[in-house]
């Protein structure tokens, strides 16, 4: 094993053990972690199995392997914001619900005194 290998391997570890510390602390909830998970583990295997990205970007028709890095990463980062500014929409209106609702409470209380 080379000495980029076991950095590798050790940096990809480290990130799982934190983010799984993240989990259990309650600072990451589940459904955030998912891709946070997956990521760390194809670290991983990919830190363990050197010709791997080579493979599958062979398999795929990508003629560098650092170019299927960089598009699997960009496509996933996309993907992860669609899903996170689909959260932020849903909150965004529970919360002006919520204050719409605050507003005619507070409005019935002052009317009752």
């Amino acid at each position: 094993m080379e000495r980029i290998q076991i950095i590798a391997i050790a940096a990809s570890l480290v990130l799982t053990f934190y983010v799984v510390r993240l989990i259990v602390k309650g600072k990451l909830r589940e459904e955030y972690s998912f891709i946070w998970i997956c990521s760390t583990i194809l670290l991983i295997i990919f830190s363990f199995w050197r010709g791997g990205l080579d493979f599958v970007s062979n398999l795929i028709g990508i003629y560098l392997p650092a170019n299927f890095v960089f598009t699997v990463s960009i496509f996933v980062i996309f993907i992860y914001l669609l899903h996170l500014s689909v959260v932020v929409s849903s909150l965004h209106k529970k919360n002006k619900k919520m204050a719409q609702e605050i507003a005619l409470m507070k409005n019935k209380i002052e009317n009752d005194l």
